[in-house]
């Protein structure tokens, strides 16, 4: 049975959350603040987190990013009011796995934890990616590269992941956004670009190459 924290400050929505996911089998713990949150994310074993941003005390992006930080990596989907393009990205830069805005139906709610927690009981089959001598450990969200071990941002980790679940296949610019942002960019963006320049400089030039005029390859 799937433990889920709901960190939500308003009553009503929480009881609302709690009632559903407790129909559907989950076992549910709330809590209204921030640093209670942080508390339960940290020490507890919760199978997925459902935060809001608006919470008493530290905000939702402070839980967040504490909680990234010290290696926690239990899937965060965020339910929030806040509806802009700059925090739908700051939420998914700083490590959430999904974002919903208020008002929200339940049933699509549901879905999002069932697909995430899915997604989790995945990754738990294979803790560690490899390419020679490149690996990626998907608990610690670390790298590993002759030179030692690398620390990624959020989408750089999502970006190596990508990659090499695909070793040797080349991927398109739209691949990856979609794989890594879910979402859509101007197509003109040179997002990818910049992040795989990036993610070279921290794995080394030799492990991610480009396919002129098709998109990236893991191998060269």
């Amino acid at each position: 049975m799937s433990k889920v924290l709901i960190v939500e400050d308003e009553e009503r929505i929480a009881a609302f959350i709690e009632k559903g996911l407790r129909a559907n089998g989950f076992t549910t713990t709330v809590v209204a603040d921030g640093d209670a949150a942080l508390h339960h994310l940290v020490d507890g074993e919760y199978d997925l987190a459902v935060l809001d941003l608006g919470l008493p005390g530290r905000d939702g992006f402070s839980v967040l990013r504490e909680v990234r930080a010290r290696r926690v990596a239990v899937p965060v989907i965020i339910l929030t009011a806040r509806d802009t393009v700059h925090d739908t990205v700051a939420g998914l830069e700083g490590g959430a796995d999904d974002y919903m805005t208020k008002p929200f139906r339940f049933e699509e709610l549901l879905a999002r934890i069932r697909l995430r927690l899915r997604s989790a009981e995945r990754a738990e089959e294979v803790t560690v990616l490899r390419d020679g001598e490149l690996s990626l450990d998907l608990r610690t969200r670390r790298a590993q590269v002759p030179d030692g071990t690398v620390d990624l941002t959020a989408r750089e980790f999502a970006l190596l992941e990508l990659f090499l679940r695909h070793p040797g296949q080349v991927l398109s610019r739209e691949q990856i956004l979609s794989h890594v942002w879910g979402y859509d960019f101007d197509p003109g963006s040179n997002v990818v670009d910049v992040y795989v320049r990036a993610l070279r400089r921290k794995i080394g030039n030799g492990h991610i190459g480009t396919v002129r005029g098709m998109g990236y390859r893991l191998g060269g």
